[in-house]
């Protein structure tokens, strides 16, 4: 396994000891260069398409990192990885003000409103519809445990509703929705304010349906950001989100007809795992009460619409 020392070394950046991550998750490190502050952090292993369309994002306005200009190439593969230098964004964290809620929203709707009718960037494609009834259940086993251990009460009705969502992901997928190209993980813990928000993780960039994405900023906002309400947002805050969101983006009555199932299936594909495989989010109180929350909106079928 390559060192943090070894990573920075290839960028042509000082190391005299190990660096420390500041992201628990995956290595993430803030050093100096020229003066001022970088990140170095992984990418994904199309690094170069993801590049071209954050360049496309940063010359039609958009605040997005991009990388560093180095004497080296970045980003570059390290061993099997991609790794990018970015640079470090002074600014303020989200910490749930209606302005930060309404300029997120209205971002997102910006980079949404660029993206080009087909896959032009060459982006990973979304392509997730094979869920089964099993693996709903190992998750739910697990959900279950984690929240015993935790002492948290969870309603187990959630169950139901995610073998519902596997019944008709066959449909959704075969809908024929409108995709975009996005930065994709559109989450708070992704931007920093400045006070404009300003992008700072682009690099889950994809070509996916254009309301998965609004979904997965609808559920996961809040996930895993120590400055941000313990909850989901909640149907007010998302009123703001859409209203500067539909600045510049207008739904199809398509995806207004299937966006209750496509929260459902962005539930089942990215918050039913983030349950049950971290065990330890369970017992962080603020990520407990996220999750809490959101099995809750899910059961009681709460109107998030796009009225």
């Amino acid at each position: 396994m390559t060192s943090g020392k070894e990573i920075l070394t290839k960028f042509g950046l000082e190391a005299k000891e190990e660096p420390v991550s500041i992201y628990p998750f995956s290595p993430v490190f803030r050093v100096s260069y020229g003066g001022n502050d970088v990140i170095v952090k992984r990418t994904q292993q199309k690094a170069d398409n993801v590049m071209a369309y954050t360049a496309m994002l940063r010359e039609n306005g958009i605040n997005v990192v991009t990388p560093v200009k180095l004497p080296v190439d970045n980003p570059q593969k390290i061993e099997e990885t991609n790794y990018v230098v970015y640079p470090f964004i002074e600014g303020e964290k989200y910490s749930g003000k209606e302005t930060e809620i309404y300029e997120a929203g209205a971002l997102l709707g910006r980079i949404h409103s660029l993206s080009p009718v087909t896959n032009n960037f060459n982006l990973l494609a979304y392509d997730v519809y094979d869920f089964t009834q099993q693996e709903v259940e190992e998750s739910m086993n697990a959900i279950i445990q984690h929240a015993k251990k935790a002492e948290a009460e969870i309603n187990t009705g959630l169950k139901g509703k995610l073998l519902e969502s596997v019944r008709f992901q066959e449909v959704i997928h075969n809908a024929g929705l409108p995709h975009v190209a996005t930065p994709h993980d559109f989450k708070a813990n992704n931007l920093i304010f400045i006070p404009q928000p300003y992008l700072i993780d682009p690099d889950n960039a994809a070509w996916i349906p254009r309301i998965f994405d609004l979904a997965l900023a609808l559920l996961l906002f809040h996930n895993e950001h120590n400055t941000a309400p313990d909850r989901m947002i909640t149907i007010e805050e998302w009123k703001l989100f859409l209203s500067g969101y539909q600045q510049y983006v207008t739904l199809t009555d398509k995806e207004k007809s299937l966006w209750k199932k496509a929260i459902q299936h962005v539930f089942l594909d990215e918050v039913m795992w983030l349950m049950a495989e971290y065990e330890e989010d369970w017992q962080d109180p603020v990520q407990r009460n996220l999750f809490i929350s959101l099995i809750r909106v899910m059961l009681n079928d709460t109107h998030y619409s796009f009225q």
